[in-house]
């Protein structure tokens, strides 16, 4: 597989996480074994195909805070409803897989709203079709169309979220003209 270069910038993040990784794995952050960790960094780089990542350069911590208090509600909410539902209805539970299509086709965007719903109790990633950008989830409760319905609608309400957090300018122009002409689609 013909790798396209990347900059030593893109590659930047992606080096520093594996040397802390390194560092944390043997539990060892001094210098002698950080460098160490920074050449098997750059080598691992070079030789296997990692697709690069590549931040916006914006992070909104005013939206970042709501964003995980809200988090927090969902997975205790989602944590009392999956109790019932084991609980109360066994194996009488229905579920389906889910197809989500997402606005963004970042890696870092679509990774983080997968990980965002896998950890909300109730729902799973199961599959991620990286050329359209849909996530195909495993989800519980599920008895009729609107519930698939209101899983996409959640799905998509955590994407925005995390567009307005660490999007790219683009996916937020994008994102507010698609409110404006929702807006203006719902006044006609």
């Amino acid at each position: 597989m013909s790798r396209k270069p990347i900059s030593f910038r893109t590659e930047l993040p992606l080096l520093i996480w594996l040397v802390i990784v390194w560092g944390a794995l043997w539990r060892d952050f001094s210098p002698g074994n950080l460098l160490f960790g920074a050449l098997i960094a750059v080598l691992v780089a070079k030789l296997f195909y990692l697709p690069p990542v590549e931040l916006s350069g914006r992070f909104n911590i005013l939206r970042a805070i709501p964003f995980a208090l809200m988090f927090l509600a969902k997975v205790v909410a989602a944590s009392f409803l999956v109790l019932f539902l084991a609980v109360v209805k066994g194996p009488k539970v229905r579920s389906a897989v889910v197809a989500v299509p997402l606005r963004s086709h970042s890696d870092l965007m679509v990774t983080a709203t997968g990980h965002v719903i896998s950890l909300i109790p109730g729902s799973l990633v199961v599959e991620v079709d990286r050329s359209t950008s849909t996530l195909y989830l495993h989800a519980l409760n599920i008895y009729e169309e609107a519930d698939i319905d209101k899983i996409r609608e959640e799905v998509q309400t955590i994407e925005a979220r995390l567009i307005r957090i660490m999007g790219t300018r683009e996916e937020m122009e994008a994102l507010n003209a698609e409110v404006r002409s929702g807006m203006e689609g719902a006044a006609r």
